[in-house]
C-alpha cells in the first residue's frame, strides 16, 4: 500500500444508521427543540417515539433512529447532550446489544379465498385480529422492522388499504439501565 491519500480508506464517508435514546425532562417543548436540532442543521429522522417513562420523576424518553456519517452522528450526539433539558444520550447501535421492535397496524379488504390466504399469512407472522367484518381485516403485529414490511408486501396483492407503523422502540439487553 503507498501512502498517497488516494488509497486511504473512505469510512468516513459511509453512511450509517444508529438508534439514539434521549432522556429528557417530560416538560413543554423539549420534543420541539430536539426535532428542532435536527431539522436545523439538515439531519433526517428515519424513526422517532416518545413517552413518558419515569412518571414520579416526569422524565421522558425519547428514541430516534437517524443515519448519518460517523462524524455526524457524533455531532448529533454531542448537540443532543448539550440541550438544556436532556439527562443523557446512549447510542444503543454502538452498545451493539439492543433489542428493537416496531408495531404496525394494517388493514387489509378481502373476501373469499383473499381473505383465507390474509389469515394464513397473518397466523405464519404471529399478527393479531383486533377487528373483521366480512369485507376486512385490521391486524395488529410487532417486530423488526424488516417483518413488518414482509408482511404489509404480502398483504398488497390481497387487498392491503391502510397501514399505521410507530416508531422504533428499543432498549438494552441485561440488567442495567442505561
Amino acid at each position: 500500500m503507498t501512502g498517497s491519500a488516494y488509497f486511504m480508506s473512505t469510512a468516513s464517508s459511509v453512511t450509517e444508521t444508529h438508534t439514539l435514546v434521549v432522556e429528557v425532562d417530560n416538560e413543554p417543548g423539549v420534543l420541539a427543540r430536539v426535532v428542532g436540532l435536527f431539522s436545523g442543521r439538515g439531519y433526517n429522522i428515519e424513526s422517532l417515539t416518545v413517552s413518558e417513562t419515569q412518571h414520579a420523576e416526569h422524565v421522558s424518553r425519547i428514541t430516534v433512529v437517524t443515519t448519518g456519517t460517523r462524524n455526524i452522528i457524533d455531532q448529533i450526539k454531542a448537540q443532543l447532550e448539550r440541550l438544556v433539558p436532556v439527562h443523557k444520550v446512549v447510542d444503543l447501535t454502538e452498545t451493539g446489544r439492543a433489542l428493537e421492535r416496531e408495531l404496525m397496524l394494517i388493514k387489509v379488504r378481502g373476501k373469499g379465498d383473499d381473505r383465507s390466504e390474509a389469515l394464513r399469512i397473518a397466523e405464519a407472522f404471529r399478527a393479531r385480529v383486533i377487528d373483521a367484518t366480512v369485507e376486512s381485516f385490521v391486524f395488529e403485529i410487532t417486530g423488526k422492522g424488516e417483518k413488518l414490511d414482509q408482511f404489509v408486501e404480502l398483504m398488497r396483492p390481497i387487498g392491503l388499504v391502510e397501514v399505521s407503523r410507530t416508531g422504533i422502540a428499543a432498549i438494552a439487553r441485561g440488567p442495567n439501565p442505561l
